[in-house]
């Protein structure tokens, strides 16, 4: 599958001036959580033409070392959550979201953020991905960027097909925004190998800002990206819910990797296998720790090609 515009002709955009640079939207995922510290440790305010915002988004769980406190932070900003009356007894999360919004939106606003980039980390094999939902040739072009750059790693980028009002993440609150997801690396634990790969990719992004708003014309081509199908679940006893199996060695830390029919999936714990039934898609965040409560195993992709045109600033 290939999405194109009717015509190649260049796209403008106007200066991206005001960058919101977040980590710890879950409080156990460490990477963005030191890399926003030390920035406000420099007292880094200001990269060439850019004005940077480095917001700690969940500082409760981060304080506890909690994906979150009451409910997934992470989940909250769709336009009917930041929209709805809030008392003190509401969950801390949603109060927070909308904290944020205020600070680094509103959504949907001229006021908003030009560009918010969220930190993540997960568990999975993933690499360094990019999650972002409409097709934004902005965004886009920064991910033909960095795989340009980052020659010694593949970055990868996941589209979720959602529109904008009900899109539930933080970087949907900015005009532009996508989310870093990084890993393999356990909750609460940082790595120096993960966070320099985030950082290398930050410090690649700032300089494709610097570029873009002295007036560089960026050429068009093309790009890959995963489109989310359909999430599997464990399998479970019917009873009490419980899984009773595990993920296969045979897919585990294979995110990424084509599953076809008759692929194993699952290990049951008596020690028989689970193959795969279905046409032929993408694994990734294989065994995520933080999804077994959102009762996921594994997202399934299929992978298209998206064709960019050119872009430049508005001038």
């Amino acid at each position: 599958m290939t999405a194109r515009t009717s015509s190649m002709e260049s796209v403008s955009f106007p200066p991206l001036s005001r960058v919101a640079v977040c980590g710890g939207t879950h409080g156990n995922e460490m990477t963005g959580v030191y890399m926003v510290r030390h920035l406000q440790k420099e007292k880094i305010d200001k990269i060439g033409s850019v004005s940077v915002s480095t917001v700690l988004t969940n500082p409760r769980a981060v304080e506890i070392c909690r994906r979150y406190v009451e409910t997934d932070l992470n989940r909250c900003f769709t336009e009917a959550l930041l929209n709805s009356p809030v008392t003190d007894s509401s969950p801390y999360e949603l109060r927070r979201a909308q904290e944020l919004n205020a600070q680094i939106g509103p959504k949907g606003s001229k006021e908003a953020m030009d560009l918010i980039i969220d930190i993540h980390n997960t568990t999975s094999n993933m690499g360094l991905c990019f999650i972002f939902y409409s097709i934004d040739w902005f965004t886009l072009h920064i991910l033909k960027y960095l795989q340009s750059k980052m020659a010694s790693v593949e970055v990868r980028a996941i589209q979720l097909d959602i529109p904008i009002a009900e899109a539930y993440s933080l970087e949907s609150v900015g005009k532009h925004g996508f989310a870093i997801e990084a890993g393999p690396q356990p909750n609460g634990v940082v790595r120096a190998d993960i966070h320099n790969m985030v950082k290398e990719a930050v410090d690649h992004i700032f300089s494709w800002l610097q570029e873009f708003n002295s007036g560089s014309t960026f050429e068009g081509g093309e790009v890959e990206a995963y489109t989310l199908v359909k999430s599997i679940d464990y399998p479970r006893n019917p009873v009490t819910g419980e899984i009773t199996a595990a993920i296969h060695s045979q897919l585990q830390d294979n995110d990424f990797k084509l599953l076809q029919r008759g692929n194993p999936i699952f290990m049951s714990f008596s020690g028989e296998t689970v193959k795969y039934d279905g046409e032929d898609l993408y694994p990734f965040f294989v065994n995520e720790c933080a999804y077994y409560e959102k009762k996921i195993a594994f997202h399934l992709a299929r992978k298209i090609k998206l064709t960019l045109p050119p872009i430049k600033v508005t001038g």
